[in-house]
């Protein structure tokens, strides 16, 4: 779609004054001339053997920038998703330990207001209240994670302290509403009555029956999350000025720079699809019933 649009990457480059014979010039040096079929026929090639091509704008191979870029979007990610699992499982249990009275009335309203929040407005509003009034952290950048650039680990975790909390407000809403229903439906069996009737303690009966047998459910949306967090760093990158995969992509559109564009959308298809794989997998470690059938 992007290729067969008008412009190309050599009008950007050259900008708006530039002659017709320039910019035909630059599009022939730089293969731009040839059809969109063609070109697109050559990108297949190139990755089918691992030649991921080398971007127009940066003149750098788009594996070394992808590289690049994962160190920031990668360990976000990981931030965002451990944030939003421990604010959902929390809020999740505590309004279905108390289903129907005030405490789950309260979590639910609460979570819906977190799903309708936009996380880059909200991203905006943590940088006002946290970077501009209270100045706990910076409102953008990313200082490295060595020490010789300036940064350094602790430097590198703090810069993705509140992208993390923009991306994580909104999937642990979702979740924890996940983690409610599941808990009140595995809640409703027999064996959890069983428990009950031999003396376990209600505290026993979530860790030791329920919560397991209503992870199945939990862990899908768990890795569809995932994956959403990932693709989700486009937008909140560039609200903190984050110098990762998200920030890449959108500054490859601006240029035209169709290569990575396509790059980095099979790297987050294939990151997906790996994602779905390994959830289908821990399926059968957390629910023995599986490992039975197999057998």
């Amino acid at each position: 779609m992007l290729d067969v649009l008008p412009g190309n990457a050599a009008e950007v480059m050259l900008g708006e004054s530039a002659t017709p014979e320039s910019v035909a010039a630059l599009s022939a040096k730089l293969g731009l001339d040839r059809p969109a079929p063609v070109r697109y026929a050559d990108w297949m090639k190139g990755l089918a053997t691992g030649e991921l091509g080398t971007s127009i704008a940066y003149d750098t191979p788009i594996a070394q920038l992808v590289a690049e870029r994962l160190v920031v979007t990668v360990p976000l990610a990981l931030m965002a998703m451990a944030l939003t699992t421990l604010l959902a499982f929390s809020l999740g249990l505590y309004a279905a330990s108390r289903h129907g009275r005030g405490g789950d009335i309260g979590v639910m309203a609460a979570s819906q207001i977190g799903i309708a929040i936009p996380n880059f407005w909200f991203a905006i509003l943590l940088i006002l209240a946290f970077a501009v009034k209270l100045r706990w952290f910076s409102a953008g950048g990313f200082p490295g994670w060595s020490e010789a650039d300036g940064g350094g680990v602790g430097a590198g975790l703090r810069a993705l302290v509140l992208p993390a909390v923009a991306l994580a407000v909104v999937q642990a809403a979702i979740l924890a509403r996940i983690v409610r229903s599941a808990v009140l439906d595995v809640l409703r069996e027999d064996f959890v009555r069983t428990a009950r009737a031999k003396g376990a303690t209600p505290r026993g009966v979530l860790w030791g029956h329920v919560l397991r047998n209503a992870m199945v459910p939990v862990l899908t949306v768990m890795g569809l999350q995932f994956a959403n967090l990932l693709t989700g760093t486009v937008v909140i990158e560039n609200v903190f000025s984050l110098p990762g995969l998200g920030r890449l992509v959108f500054q490859a559109i601006a240029n035209r720079d169709l290569l990575v564009v396509r790059d980095v959308v099979m790297l987050l298809a294939a990151a997906v699809v790996l994602i779905n794989f390994v959830v289908d997998m821990l399926y059968v470690v957390i629910d023995p019933r599986l490992r039975v059938r197999a057998a």
